[in-house]
């Protein structure tokens, strides 16, 4: 009897595993892009897909003016347009206008959690510049990515087709691609995305700060457009996104503005300092913020750096008012620990 139990106990396992080996990560398809991409109550994208964004337009109590400069902007991992608020309120009293989306997945859109792939990722990057540039034509037009967003805008001014802008602000991009993961992080990781895509994970047990603005924190915390966590197919997926960054890297035209904060616990300088030298160096402007965090544009110190974003916008030859692209890389080691 017992022999039995065991053999029936030995299939059921041998089943179990099975079925887990045959699990997916779980990535949501889009379809053709077949149509212009536009802005209007909703930004959709060429596929049809309809995101949720924001514009802050240049303004005074009952009138509003055109830009004299306008920034498309792309959030971070788990975040949402909102991320932008305060920075594009700065830029709004200095006539740049800011349009920033809810990535597929992300804030208000569904299904929210669920990774789009790396492809639709970064095909909405270049529907989005386009719908913004048709809503302002002749007006310089410079594309914005933090964190993730700034994988997401390098793989697409990488990439084939890159979207027509004037030129690109990196703040933090994220760029923990396979290069930097040891073997067995990048196994692992492979492993739970096509076995147990659906358990979900944090970064709180790893006890790093993303900014030193604590009660801007305690509003993410609170925030239910925020997601808590991500499922192991999503990390898989990003991670994705990030190898297809550091591989369009080198191919980036036009200016770009590269900013840091030498206290970035969740991107550290390794891994900055790997994007940052695939870059072309002739095109790039490197600002490093001696009190920054990974939350450049929304740490305490963050208007700052929205000053320094306005004064590159308008001029890309002056210096810097914080004089951040006057201290160079020597103080961030490739040797840190990740």
């Amino acid at each position: 009897m017992k022999t039995g139990w065991r053999r029936f106990a030995l299939v059921g396992l041998l089943a179990s595993l099975l079925a887990l080996a045959a699990c997916v990560p779980q990535f949501r398809e889009s379809g053709p892009r077949e149509r212009a991409p536009e802005i209007g109550e909703f930004f959709t994208a060429a596929d049809g897909e309809k995101l949720t964004y924001t514009a802050w337009l240049p303004d005074n109590p009952g009138k509003t003016y055109p830009p004299k400069a306008v920034i498309a902007a792309v959030h971070g991992f788990n975040q949402y347009s909102d991320h932008f608020r305060r920075a594009a309120r700065y830029w709004q009293r200095r006539s740049i206008a800011t349009y920033a989306y809810d990535q597929r997945g992300f804030g208000t859109n569904y299904p929210r959690g669920i990774w789009p792939g790396r492809e639709a990722i970064v095909a909405d990057v270049k529907d989005f510049v386009r719908a913004v540039r048709d809503r302002h034509p002749g007006v310089p037009l410079y594309l914005l990515g933090s964190s993730m967003g700034g994988a997401a805008v390098i793989a697409a001014l990488g990439g084939p087709n890159p979207p027509e802008v004037d030129g690109a602000i990196l703040a933090t991009p994220a760029a923990y691609g396979r290069d930097l993961l040891p073997v067995h992080y990048s196994g692992l990781l492979w492993a739970g995305a096509h076995t147990v895509p659906w358990v979900r994970v944090t970064g709180q047990d790893l006890g790093r700060l993303p900014s030193d603005n604590y009660a801007m924190l305690r509003s993410l915390s609170m925030d239910p457009r925020v997601i808590k966590g991500a499922r192991i197919d999503t990390i898989y997926g990003l991670v994705n996104l990030m190898d297809m960054a550091l591989e369009a890297a080198p191919n980036v035209r036009g200016p770009i503005l590269f900013l840091y904060g030498e206290k970035d616990e969740i991107i550290k300088p390794p891994a900055a300092l790997l994007v940052l030298d695939r870059l072309p160096e002739d095109s790039r402007r490197v600002a490093i913020y001696e009190n920054g965090y990974h939350m450049l544009l929304r740490d305490l110190q963050a208007e700052v750096v929205y000053a320094d974003v306005a004064t590159w916008v308008f001029d890309r030859t002056a210096p810097l008012p914080s004089g951040a692209d006057r201290r160079g890389t020597g103080n961030l080691s490739a040797d840190a620990g990740l």
